[in-house]
């Protein structure tokens, strides 16, 4: 097996800093959508939002596209590639003056970021299998969880100090920096011998072989719905702080809090995935959230506590909840991929598009459902909690290398 030109560590931090940029494209820009919405004279201030779905839909699509185009070129070309689109798209959203430029320019920067994100986990799995591949991906993933909740509060310090334009050459020194570290440090992990010619043939039969495994697509709808609760939560985040707690504008900070208590849980996993078992990992992680989502619900009906009573017990809930992913979202992906080694780039595609665009057709209605009370929040979270271990328990211990190495 190929190893890493770089040592573990840094290997680590380089596939948490790829995966860490989609998260921060998405979530810094939350706190500057109302004052989008004034610059650009939106008559509804709803539109604004369509600056972070635009994203989304460009990161869901181009999935689709850099995983194929992995297997054939390599991985560090489309990688590279695909951040100096990033790039282009963030200069241009810098740049334009109304919001139909800027959803184009959002959607290119989804295409770009695209690569990173699923490109690197292809490499990943060209490295490593079984539990060591969770044991990278937790580590990594613990990163991608810290940066949704850390996001917001950069977000808003930069577009208090410089405007909301400037996040978006933020996103250009992010990208050059993953960009140089990649190209001087990281050596390619995909043989020549290894890779796929880029034939339509040979797309559909891969996408067939992920879309027809039955384990394969279990592992992506049990990520959809751990998606789908996180973005829920995301969607809502501004909205439960400000409208229901009257937290105003220290709400990125409550966030910021949220993640370095949330943010250990990639760190714990690592440390116990492989003794325990990615399995045993990911039933216990969402056992804990829906016995914490049914308990917080019955608090809030029963005992009808005051408001700083009820915030707090809000924030152990969050804390909870965000420590979800990092006991979760590293395993299932490492078992998704566990039986598509040989269409590594393609699997990666396949499962990380439909991951994050079933999970954010899971979060809208959470988010639409927000009535001024913090309910809909714990009942969504408790239906994807629950949907999740009812799937896992539809797969079989065997069925999967969970006890390889």
């Amino acid at each position: 097996m190929n190893r890493p030109a770089l040592p573990f560590a840094e290997f680590v931090a380089l596939i948490a800093l790829m995966f860490a940029m989609i998260a921060f494209g998405t979530d810094s820009m939350l706190p500057a959508l109302p004052e989008i919405a004034r610059d650009l004279g939106l008559d509804d201030a709803n539109r604004a939002q369509l600056v972070v779905t635009s994203f989304v839909l460009g990161t869901g699509i181009g999935q689709l596209f850099t995983g194929p185009l992995s297997d054939a070129l390599g991985r560090k070309p489309v990688i590279s590639g695909g951040l100096l689109l990033f790039m282009l798209g963030s200069l241009l959203a810098w740049k334009v003056g109304t919001l139909d430029w800027l959803l184009v320019a959002r959607f290119l920067q989804g295409l770009g970021v695209s690569a990173p994100r699923t490109v690197t986990l292809a490499m990943v799995r060209d490295l490593y299998a079984g539990r060591m591949m969770a044991r990278v991906m937790s580590i990594a993933m613990a990163l991608f969880v810290l940066v949704p909740a850390v996001a917001p509060l950069t977000g808003q310090w930069i577009a208090q100090a410089l405007g909301w334009r400037t996040i978006f050459l933020s996103f250009v020194l992010f990208a050059l920096v993953g960009l140089g570290w990649l190209n001087l440090r990281q050596g390619e992990t995909l043989a020549p011998d290894r890779r796929r010619p880029l034939r339509m043939a040979s797309f559909l039969g891969a996408a067939r072989e992920v879309l027809t495994s039955r384990i394969v697509m279990t592992y992506v709808l049990i990520l959809s719905v751990g998606y789908g609760a996180l973005f829920g939560y995301l969607s809502s985040a501004q909205q439960v702080f400000v409208d229901v707690f009257g937290a105003g504008d220290r709400f990125p900070l409550f966030f910021a809090a949220i993640a370095l208590f949330s943010g250990v849980s990639g760190f714990v996993n690592a440390a116990l995935v492989v003794r325990l078992g990615m399995r045993r990992m990911i039933v216990t992680a969402f056992s804990m959230i829906l016995l914490a989502d049914i308990a917080m619900t019955i608090f809030l009906l029963v005992a009808s506590p005051p408001d700083e009573v009820a915030f707090g017990a809000f924030l152990v809930w969050s804390m909870l909840a965000f420590l979800v992913p990092g006991l979760t979202f590293g395993n299932l992906n490492a078992l998704a991929m566990e039986p598509m080694g040989h269409i590594a780039g393609m699997a990666s595609a396949i499962i990380g598009a439909l991951s994050t665009m079933l999970g954010v057709s899971i979060a809208i209605p959470i988010g639409l459902a927000f009535d001024g009370t913090i309910l809909p929040l714990l009942v969504g979270f408790s239906l994807c909690a629950a949907a999740a271990l009812a799937l896992m328990l539809t797969t079989s211990h065997g069925a999967h290398r969970d006890d390889g190495p």
